[in-house]
């Protein structure tokens, strides 16, 4: 057996999100979106999931999305427009709400055509995933 200890320890800096799942459980609802945008008091269920990955230290992400998830990777890419919109209207504390959702260069999306189970959604994440856990 081995003993962990706080030297011994490395810390985790990189997650993958397997959100390509049809969301069949939820229709008719995830017919025109996806379940992870479904809302949960005022945000969206991954976005929940995103802040806290971040908040425990987390500084890379990944989410393997399907071909009808493109409105996830829409929810966290800048959308200058709506904020110049709101800022225009006075709207200065929306305008920054909208730019933090997740205003970070080391998120990505990756996609794939055919769902195939969590399994296959995990194996697409980037070999360089594991690559700090080596080093």
């Amino acid at each position: 057996m081995i003993k962990v200890t706080s030297t011994t320890r490395q810390a985790i800096r990189k997650a993958v999100f397997p959100v390509a799942g049809l969301g069949t459980r939820f229709l008719p609802d995830t017919k025109a979106m996806p379940k992870e945008l479904l809302p949960i008091i005022d945000k969206p269920i991954i976005q929940y999931a995103v802040e806290e990955a971040v908040a425990a230290g987390i500084t890379d992400l990944l989410l393997v999305t399907g071909r009808t998830k493109r409105a996830i990777e829409n929810h966290f890419d800048a959308n200058p427009e709506l904020e110049r919109a709101l800022r225009e209207k006075g709207k200065d504390d929306v305008a920054d709400m909208v730019r933090n959702i997740y205003n970070r260069d080391n998120a990505y999306a990756a996609g794939f055509v055919q769902y195939e189970g969590i399994g296959r959604a995990t194996a697409l994440a980037p070999t360089d995933a594991t690559k700090d856990a080596a080093e």
